[in-house]
């Protein structure tokens, strides 16, 4: 396809005089772009594969002749359009002439246009979500140069506001909207699954077959690897800790309280309440003791965070198979699940996982996923990368403004594609750093 004229405008923009000087601003500056680090996103994912073996998931109806647009291209396009904060289809309307682009697809001509790019998500059915959540699993694998002796898997459920006619669309009343209930698991901050639910459902719902299906695949790879499984008091359900417990997984879930849960520690909250009004100093006390609910087969163990301060009384319980001592469980390692809440927020507010308005709802699964795996490129990009800089720990919207929302010239011809950035760019040195470490082997 031959390359599209570029339309040179000569309208002038007046500013405020600087002194004595006029200040212009005019349309003329050629072939630039403001996207240029794309092509440090472009060199992670080459580095990985992760297009390319997404690619290998989403069926193509279109006659191999007829191809202008792979699919692999097409993913590119959308999943760099979305770390680069692009998140609409209608973005790539201008966004297929930016060269820089181009150049990080892989291709000398315009990339796919929105009408292509929605097409793409019509493709996708249940067991295209299935090979692509496959895909983030064989990531997480991968990221091991030697077997980790433990791994802490993270379950959280969400909302995912709606607000057309989409399919699957319900109203939840604890989150007072119409939306879906979409199901994350992180390990550390590794996305491993990005499950898009109806929101008519228990939160837990299909936990359980989740949590089988990685266990199984991660002990096929490592067999002697201790697996942890963490979550709020939504998780807790007689079939998640009995599967755990047959399967040897250990668990710490939160346990929501109850009356007999009360009793069993109203004694020591009357204490603390005595002891905060003679001080006025907060209480806090962290015990455990054995404990059944009707529907449990069997004791176990419970650890119970209590409090006593301006606000009240304020317990806290989880039910655990963990051992060691209960402070260190509970702020150590129960605690810690709340880091999961922000990895999903980079996911879905970040990245734009939110944005599931099309109308069928594998496609919202799939824009669901095209976020996950824009997220597993930028997680990846810090941990391949940016160890060692003042970036190593910069969510998605800082990675952004510092390193891929730059300005560049680009001059293009049969031999070479060369980008000039800012002779004075603050982050310069951390870029070429970040080339070097994913183009050394």
């Amino acid at each position: 396809m031959p390359e599209r004229t570029e339309q040179k405008s000569t309208k002038t923009i007046e500013f405020s005089n600087f002194g004595r000087r006029v200040v212009e601003g005019r349309f003329d500056g050629g072939r630039m772009t403001s996207d240029g680090g794309v092509m440090l996103l472009n060199e992670t994912d080459r580095k990985l594969g992760l297009t390319q073996a997404a690619a290998r998931c989403i069926p193509d109806p279109r006659s191999p002749i007829l191809i202008t647009h792979a699919v692999r291209d097409m993913l590119r396009q959308r999943i760099y359009g979305l770390a680069l904060g692009w998140e609409d289809l209608n973005d790539h309307g201008a966004l297929r002439l930016d060269i820089a682009m181009q150049t990080a697809v892989g291709v000398e001509h315009e990339v796919a246009s929105a009408p292509t790019l929605c097409r793409l998500e019509s493709w996708s059915d249940r067991k295209t979500a299935v090979d692509l959540h496959k895909v983030l699993v064989e990531q997480f694998i991968a990221s091991f140069k030697t077997a980790p002796e433990e791994i802490v898997l993270d379950f959280d459920a969400t909302d995912n506001p709606l607000y057309g006619q989409q399919e699957g669309r319900f109203f939840h009343g604890y989150y007072d909207s119409y939306c879906y209930l979409p199901l994350y698991v992180f390990c550390g901050q590794q996305l491993l699954c990005a499950y898009l639910r109806p929101s008519r459902i228990d939160g837990a719902k299909h936990t359980a077959a989740i949590l089988k299906l990685l266990v199984k695949r991660l002990r096929q790879q490592w067999p002697q690897i201790r697996i942890v499984f963490r979550g709020d008091s939504g998780f807790c359900r007689q079939r998640i800790i009995n599967y755990c417990e047959r399967a040897g997984v250990h668990y710490i879930v939160g346990l929501a309280r109850n009356p007999r849960l009360q009793q069993i520690t109203e004694f020591l909250e009357l204490a603390m309440k005595d002891e905060f009004k003679l001080t006025g100093i907060k209480q806090r006390q962290i015990g455990e003791f054995r404990y059944a609910a009707q529907s449990w087969a069997t004791e176990r163990r419970v650890i119970t965070r209590l409090e006593y301060g301006d606000g009240g009384n304020n317990p806290r319980y989880v039910v655990t198979n963990l051992e060691g001592d209960a402070a260190e469980l509970y702020d150590d390692v129960y605690c810690q699940r709340g880091e999961a809440e922000n990895r999903i927020k980079e996911a879905q507010v970040g990245l734009f996982a939110t944005r599931t308005s099309c109308q069928q709802f594998q496609s919202n699964q799939l824009r669901m996923l095209l976020a996950a795996l824009a997220y597993t490129l930028i997680e990846r990009l810090r941990a391949l990368a940016l160890q060692g800089t003042a970036l190593a720990t910069a969510q998605v919207d800082t990675l952004r403004i510092k390193l891929l929302k730059v300005a560049a010239v680009i001059t293009r011809n049969t031999r070479r594609v060369c980008l000039h950035f800012a002779s004075s760019w603050p982050s310069a040195d951390i870029f070429a750093h970040a080339v070097n470490q994913l183009r050394s082997p």
